[in-house]
């Protein structure tokens, strides 16, 4: 009598998977430098709370050298009430977030924010959280 090995040895085929693993990667890493592309790059001072919004908002940017940059377009702070103007139109609604950077003085944040005031506008001061 000739015995027969019928043993059934399971297999997990997996090259298919470290593609489809290498294409994640490759797509979230990508999305993530999209993610906020109207942003400068700038140390922003920290806060213990933070709020969220969803609202429309306008990026204002201001870089250690003291220059102005509205949605990542640079202008110069004499024309910076007359273009932030421009860009919200009827939309008064809409708020400005200030991106300053942690060192700058008190008084050029001051500057621009007196911009809102006179103009009855909505600004909030980005910051990052320290946890």
């Amino acid at each position: 009598m000739v015995k027969r090995n019928k043993r059934f040895h399971a297999e997990v085929a997996t090259s298919s998977l470290s593609d489809i693993m290498f294409f994640l990667l490759l797509f979230f890493l990508i999305i993530s430098t999209l993610a906020n592309p109207n942003v400068i790059k700038m140390t922003l001072p920290k806060s213990k709370t933070s709020e969220k919004t969803n609202k429309q908002l306008i990026s204002l940017s201001v870089t250690e050298d003291k220059r102005f940059y509205l949605d990542k377009q640079e202008v110069a702070f004499d024309q910076l009430e007359s273009t932030l103007l421009a860009q919200m139109g009827d939309a008064k609604d809409q708020t400005v977030v200030i991106r300053i950077p942690f060192n700058l003085q008190v008084q050029d944040l001051v500057d621009v924010l007196q911009i809102g005031v006179k103009n009855k506008l909505k600004f909030v001061i980005a910051t990052s959280n320290s946890k």
